[in-house]
């Protein structure tokens, strides 16, 4: 006799005939199973059947995910993968052109299958498609319907991209040249150069040499969306496969070009937002840009470099007006030098470029100084001057502070970090400002000098301005200002009393300091404040959420959702497509009993971050969360979209497996609502009657003359 456990109650459909419900044995061999399906139904040839999912992603059931069927599933008799592999690659040779379509449309749909995918390609089917498109004689919707299933077998890495044949690729690269071709071609057809570009060196130069920048950069001047993405995607590919002098050629390009530019104007301004996916390689272009400064932070000053003494040396002349230095005696002019790279703020007067030794920000530093005095010399000679005139306790270093505030930019603009397979925090002032990194600095340098006569700092409290100004560009900068004016007039408006005033409201709701009995009052409301949160979490849980697979080329495509039963005993989940919001929860075919999860893991505990250990950067970290169940054998691993979202669930699953809420958010909105609710507790109500019943509502009055008429001004 079977096991309890090795047991599962499903329900078989095959269209035409009654559902079988069977209890499936899951140590049966699965063609044995079948078999029985078939004898049910009076069907010979028990072979030429598979199982399959009847809802969601209809994928065959196989030996090696048999085990994923679960109490209630139900499944299709439907033809077995090698029999239905057969028919399509005959289908495909068809002389019908009808046949073909239907053939070709139902292959672009079955091919997401691995089991399928690999049955096709056994029977040298993706050649098939390869000569249909080298070909090029059928028409746009056959085209459109070879590409999307080629597409989706290669997905698959059964077959390596470099065995492609030039002439396709060639053809795949006409398909994006070409002005005329159908939109739905030219999707796909950026889908594969996109692949073609993210799986090899080779494939990534032979598609740069038949891609026309121009054309690409036409795609992003379409109205077309799903082009406009595409295109920026394998734009983004072909950028972070470079080589540092090929993208930096292609950056002068898209510069030239005015890119950033059209993206800012057409793109992000005109649309107010812009999708997820369009969001993601908006931040991965200004992340790649932004890092082609990271040779010169990691690169120290060479003392011996001619040119860079040269720069060190401008700075100090364009700051003083000295006599002829010529006419001076060599020991007289190193003495002459060593007081004005002092009043430049240098720490080492004799050798300044000591101070530039480290990395980062390394030259990246010297570059920004000698930006500021060449580009804005007048406001440079200022600082320096009007620094030199002070009293030494009070004068503000401007190569120390350039120095220190250099390495700030370079750490809230992640340069150095490469972009995150998740992230989409784009700055929109970086798409209408070129130079981006030394605009910034010109004005935060500025903005540096200010704060520190705001706080009337000394060279003691040096750490403590650097600390206040990171803060005023960060604050700054998540407000998105759109361009370099509207930061520089916001991020001056953020003086240091407006700083102190922000602090001092945080600082309320975070440490109050609170008399005995107050602190008794506040651990009693404690367990009614928890219990609200336990149920705001339980209910956020029962909306459910929208979750991003991780993938190594894409992301289209790679959604799933998940949700709590409104009786919280079953988590649903199941694989969703973009503009899906809020499925229906008989929608998601699969589901977890909340009674066999068994843990909760974060980070870099959980099992998808152990397996792509090292590749992982900390924002992925951050989000990452696991439930393992059935004895900890499975688990379900998740990318939260937000830290947010990482707080709400992994509280509400605490939740669900009885324990504490640990997170960051509950902390926080706990003490949010222990405020209040101390704040109404003690409300002076002395002599003030409270009645039972609430007030009367007064009957309205007769007219409403007394209103007040803008349309008069209006007018």
């Amino acid at each position: 006799m079977p096991q309890q456990k090795d047991i599962v109650k499903i329900a078989i459909q095959m269209p035409g005939a009654y559902p079988q419900l069977i209890q499936l044995d899951q140590k049966k061999p699965l063609s044995a199973v079948i078999k029985e399906v078939c004898d049910g139904w009076n069907l010979p040839g028990s072979e030429n059947y598979a199982l399959q999912y009847a809802d969601g992603v209809q994928m065959y059931i196989t030996e090696s995910n048999r085990l994923d069927i679960k109490n209630g599933c139900i499944l299709r008799l439907t033809k077995a993968p090698g029999r239905c592999a057969e028919d399509l690659f005959k289908g495909i040779q068809s002389s019908d052109a009808g046949v073909r379509c239907d053939s070709l449309k139902e292959l672009a749909s079955v091919s997401t299958d691995v089991t399928f995918a690999q049955e096709f390609i056994s029977r040298d089917g993706h050649l098939l498609l390869v000569k249909i498109v080298e070909d090029s004689n059928e028409s746009n919707v056959i085209m459109t319907h070879t590409l999307t299933g080629f597409m989706e077998l290669m997905d698959h890495g059964i077959v390596s991209w470099e065995n492609l044949s030039s002439v396709f690729i060639k053809k795949i690269a006409g398909f994006v040249n070409a002005k005329s071709t159908d939109a739905s071609i030219q999707q796909v057809c950026l889908d594969i150069l996109e692949s073609m570009v993210l799986s090899s060196h080779s494939l990534f130069l032979q598609v740069k040499q038949e891609i026309t920048m121009e054309r690409l950069i036409a795609h992003l001047q379409v109205t077309n969306q799903q082009i406009q993405t595409k295109a920026m995607a394998l734009l983004m590919a072909l950028l972070q496969t470079a080589g540092d002098s090929d993208r930096k050629d292609m950056f002068d390009f898209l510069t030239k070009k005015n890119v950033r530019q059209y993206i800012y104007k057409n793109i992000i301004h005109s649309s107010g937002s812009v999708q997820d996916e369009m969001a993601h390689y908006l931040y991965v272009l200004q992340s790649v840009t932004l890092n082609l400064q990271e040779p010169r932070m990691r690169t120290p000053l060479d003392c011996c470099s001619q040119e860079q003494r040269d720069i060190l040396h401008g700075l100090r002349q364009a700051a003083f007006e000295t006599e002829s230095e010529n006419s001076l005696s060599h020991e007289r002019r190193r003495s002459l030098c060593a007081k004005e790279f002092r009043k430049l703020g240098f720490s080492n007067n004799s050798n300044p470029g000591q101070d530039l030794s480290r990395t980062p920000p390394g030259l990246l530093a010297l570059d920004t100084m000698y930006y500021f005095a060449t580009r804005y010399p007048d406001a440079y000679s200022r600082f320096v001057l009007e620094n030199s005139s002070r009293e030494d306790k009070h004068e503000c270093p401007f190569a120390r502070s350039s120095i220190q505030l250099t390495l700030i930019l370079c750490e809230i603009l992640r340069i150095g970090e490469p972009p995150s397979e998740t992230g989409s925090g784009y700055h929109p002032i970086f798409f209408s400002q070129d130079r981006l990194m030394e605009e910034l600095f010109c004005v935060c340098i500025q903005l540096l000098n200010k704060t520190w006569k705001e706080m009337r700092a000394t060279q003691e409290d040096f750490d403590k301005v650097m600390q206040v100004v990171r803060e005023q560009i960060t604050r700054t900068l998540s407000s998105k200002p759109t361009s370099l004016e509207l930061f520089k007039n916001k991020v001056n408006a953020l003086n240091y009393s407006e700083i102190l005033k922000l602090r001092q409201t945080e600082r309320l709701h975070q440490e109050e300091t609170l008399a005995p009995p107050v602190l008794e009052l506040k651990e009693r409301l404690k367990p009614e404040l928890l219990e609200l949160i336990r149920q705001q979490r339980l209910n956020r849980l029962c909306q459910g959420t929208m979750f991003r697979k991780i993938s190594s080329r894409r992301r289209q495509d790679k959604l799933w959702y998940c949700r709590l039963s409104p009786n919280h005993k079953m988590l649903h989940y199941g694989d969703v497509e973009e503009d899906t919001e809020n499925p229906p929860i008989e929608t998601l075919q699969e589901k977890i009993p909340v009674a066999d999860i068994k843990g909760l893991l974060t980070g870099k505990d959980c099992p998808h971050m152990k397996e792509n250990k090292g590749k992982q950067n900390k924002e992925v970290l951050d989000l990452a969360f696991s439930i393992t169940y059935d004895v900890e054998e499975y688990s379900l691993n998740f990318i939260a979209p937000s830290r947010t979202d990482f707080c709400l669930w992994t509280d509400g699953l605490s939740v669900l497996l009885g324990r504490e809420m640990s997170s960051e958010s509950m902390r926080s909105e706990l003490e949010i609502l222990l405020s209040m609710e101390i704040k109404l507790r003690l409300l002076d109500l002395e002599n003030v009657p409270i009645p039972d019943n609430a007030p009367v509502v007064p009957k309205p009055p007769s007219n409403f003359n007394f209103c007040y008429d803008f349309s008069q001004t209006e007018q």
